[in-house]
């Protein structure tokens, strides 16, 4: 709209920007009276010039709102052009009064798994933080860390496309792996945050700059910038150096594995992961592999310390299948006794965990690779004091099982709901908005059934 079209009858806009100028008119004169004469004057003078201030901001203030419906009204009636995407005002709407306002929660591991989750989450929070860890030496990652020294950048590349907001195109770029040449197998995500590494100061930085460049909900931060390594002491002794040969190792021999640690043993965490842990109304561990992608994690002294001291309600996803090398005959109670084990101490309040089956065809090709359904106890959970979430999470992509994005992310959400947000009278507020929230998604999820 042109401004001398502004100046036309019937626009009713003008007014009220005349009233305006008015209102801020007296508003200026009663307060500079004021100033001058410093109440010296008579009690009706100064009365006269109060009197002048308060009506001055009551007309301006009548005037703004009054004016802002004009506009607003204009453009209802097609006077004003303003182009509205109504996709994306839904989207600044949630983002802005529920996203913003979303409880607080960490997830930590690594993996698919992790990235899995992630991706649920953010449809009811922006504030999340994903704590990655950086000990894997395999595949493209392993290949970069050796050639370039950067800490493995997968799996925190599917975490910030996990959490970010692009088009498909760009995601399906930055999850593209070369096919031929010295760059098989190498994924472009990986090479991107390498390059990123290069025009940055260190490595926390490079991850900041990714996230902020894919309008990244939330925090994906490394668990530590150190160059550390995952090491395994098997059952008969052996001692596995390196995150990728832990389970094939242990698999070839048929012994299972004791422990895990790190080398060096005292590397420190980023401040940002002990102040995310600490501040949460919910710390997520897994899914994902539990020796080379939860426990390295809370292997960090004061990553451990942390998650001992935190008031945050503490949920371990359970994987839903066993892993070859690594949990071989683990039932979910063997999974959390692993990692309470390793972090000294007792850290799981809650275990989500899989009720679905399999058809037979799936089951029969997964046990050739001696990977079986992870069973759980009821009574020995319970017994153990760890509040049992149950669902059914199976979801087939590809020909291979994982957990389904949505129903997962919706049980975690109820769940902190009713644990954390239902009676704290300062989130109240929050609670609705997210059971409006999970309401909407489940109708959505009962409309493709």
């Amino acid at each position: 709209m042109k401004v001398i079209e502004w100046l036309r009858p019937g626009i009713k806009v003008k007014r009220w920007i005349f009233l305006g100028i008015f209102g801020l008119m007296l508003v200026i004169f009663g307060v500079l009276e004021i100033i001058r004469y410093r109440f010296l004057l008579t009690f009706v003078y100064n009365s006269f010039f109060i009197f002048l201030v308060v009506s001055g901001s009551i007309t301006l203030y009548i005037s703004v709102i009054s004016g802002m419906k004009s506009v607003i009204a204009l453009v209802n009636k097609g006077y004003l052009n303003v182009p509205i995407n109504s996709r994306r005002l839904e989207t600044m709407i949630y983002e802005k009064r529920l996203l913003v306002k979303g409880p607080k929660i960490v997830a930590i591991g690594g993996g698919t798994g992790l990235s899995t989750m992630l991706r649920g989450l953010k449809y009811y929070t922006s504030n999340i933080t994903a704590i990655v860890t950086v000990s894997d030496d395999g595949g493209g990652s392993g290949a970069l860390r050796e050639d370039l020294g950067i800490l493995p950048p997968g799996d925190i590349r599917n975490c910030i496309l996990a959490l970010s907001d692009t088009e498909p195109l760009m995601e399906q770029l930055l999850q593209y792996r070369f096919k031929d040449g010295r760059l098989k197998n190498q994924s472009f995500g990986n090479l991107f945050l390498a390059a990123m590494d290069g025009i940055s100061t260190n490595f926390e930085e490079a991850v900041n700059k990714m996230s902020s460049v894919l309008a990244v909900t939330g925090k994906v931060i490394p668990v530590t910038t150190e160059n550390v390594v995952l090491k395994a002491e098997l059952e008969n002794g052996e001692i596995v150096i390196g995150e990728s040969l832990i389970p094939i190792v242990s698999s070839k021999g048929e012994n299972k594995i004791k422990n895990v640690f790190l080398d060096p043993p005292d590397a420190k965490p980023l401040p940002q992961a002990i102040d995310a842990i600490m501040e949460a109304d919910a710390v997520i561990l897994g899914p994902g592999s539990l020796y080379t992608s939860i426990i390295p994690n809370i292997l960090i002294d004061d990553i451990k310390s942390s998650l001992k001291t935190t008031k945050a309600l503490k949920i371990y996803v359970s994987n839903i299948m066993t892993q070859p090398g690594e949990t071989d005959g683990y039932s979910v109670l063997s999974h959390i006794k692993a990692i309470n084990k390793h972090a000294g101490g007792k850290i799981i309040d809650s275990v989500v965990v899989n009720e679905g089956g399999l058809n037979k065809d799936l089951e029969d090709r997964y046990s050739k690779e001696k990977s079986y359904l992870v069973k759980y106890d009821k009574d020995k959970l319970e017994d153990e004091g760890i509040g049992i979430i149950k669902g059914d999470f199976i979801n087939i992509q590809n020909g291979h099982i994982r957990h389904d994005t949505e129903k997962l992310a919706s049980i975690l959400i109820n769940n902190i709901m009713e644990e954390k947000l239902l009676y704290d009278k300062k989130k109240i507020i929050e609670y609705f908005y997210l059971s409006e929230r999970l309401k909407g998604k489940n109708k959505e999820m009962n409309k493709e059934k």
